[in-house]
């Protein structure tokens, strides 16, 4: 069995997707990262190698994520991609009319803009939280439920409160102060994620050209009171494939397939070995310049495997070159 897999290792979680000559998907894991992305990526690989036969021959594999490059030199990575690309390429691939792709994961938002198959406008949020998954998170907990009854709360709401929401301080003292008026929760809760949806389309959606079909994925997706705030915002379908929450690495699996296609050396994959390896990270400040990146390093055994983090390339090359 021949299998392409994709690796995306994020800020809150790890997905691994395997597929096979057919760009079926035949397993995928998600993971917390948890802020340890080294051992998360071991324990999905782990995981992922319970899944498939002994037999199984890994023909490609790529990273994307915010942690591609480190997720890229633990397995061996063929291709590293950004998070952009591997979106765009997996929704083409089960929804090729697609022309607006809205991204919502625990700590960023995406918004990726379509025309005729080819990436026209895109648009990032990596800075303010009150636009992604832990703005919801956070009320949840103080609200004392998790956020699958978070979501069916949502959904029972009959009149949203409006939730100062630009703000997650701002959105929570709003929220208190709804809840002391005598709102109900149920609609205090629509009313957050009527508030997320306003900060996302008004921050990451600003001046895009937002046009159905709409598809609608991150693990923010599993969330149905956002699909509906963002069906009633937008006024149009919200389309939610199977496999959402996986999107980024399914995309990096299908680019890995591509670039392995006529590579006749063989993957650079490490094999499923790694992890049970021991890596080491530090970190130290550049001085070559004014601007004293810090500098993240990986080593194993004494030897450092890779540097990165400046904001030029001096530290990108592998040390060994």
């Amino acid at each position: 069995m021949k299998v392409y897999l994709g690796v995306d290792v994020g800020s809150v979680t790890t997905k691994i997707a395997g597929l096979d000559e057919n760009d079926e998907l035949v397993t995928h894991t998600y993971l917390p990262t948890q802020g340890k992305p080294i051992e998360m990526t071991q324990l999905g690989l782990k995981q992922i190698k319970q899944q498939l036969p002994e037999d199984v021959d890994i023909c490609g594999v790529a990273t994307t994520g915010s942690a591609r490059y480190l997720a890229g030199v633990i397995i061996g990575a063929d291709l590293v991609k950004n998070e952009i690309t591997s979106h765009a390429v997996a929704t083409l691939q089960y929804t090729p009319q697609v022309q607006t792709i809205i991204e919502i994961g625990g700590q960023d938002s995406k918004i990726i803009i379509i025309r005729d198959g080819i990436i026209t406008d895109f648009g990032m949020n990596t800075v303010c939280a009150a636009g992604t998954g832990s703005f919801l998170d956070h009320q949840a907990a103080r609200l004392d439920m998790n956020i699958e009854e978070f979501s069916q709360r949502a959904l029972d709401s009959s009149t949203s409160v409006r939730i100062a929401g630009r703000c997650t301080v701002f959105a929570e003292s709003d929220m208190i102060h709804k809840q002391q008026m005598g709102h109900r929760i149920e609609d205090i809760v629509y009313g957050l994620c009527q508030a997320l949806v306003r900060n996302y389309l008004n921050n990451v959606g600003l001046g895009k050209d937002i046009k159905p079909p709409i598809v609608f994925q991150g693990g923010v997706a599993f969330n149905q009171g956002i699909v509906k705030a963002l069906q009633e915002e937008l006024d149009a379908e919200i389309i939610v494939l199977p496999h959402h929450e996986v999107m980024g690495a399914i995309g990096v699996a299908l680019l890995a397939h591509e670039e392995m296609v006529n590579n006749n050396n063989g993957s650079k994959f490490r094999g499923f070995g790694i992890s049970e390896v021991k890596y080491h990270t530090s970190s130290f400040e550049c001085k070559a310049c004014p601007n004293q990146c810090e500098i993240a390093q990986l080593s194993l055994d004494g030897q450092v495997l890779a540097r990165w983090g400046g904001r030029c390339d001096r530290w990108e090359r592998s040390p060994s070159s």
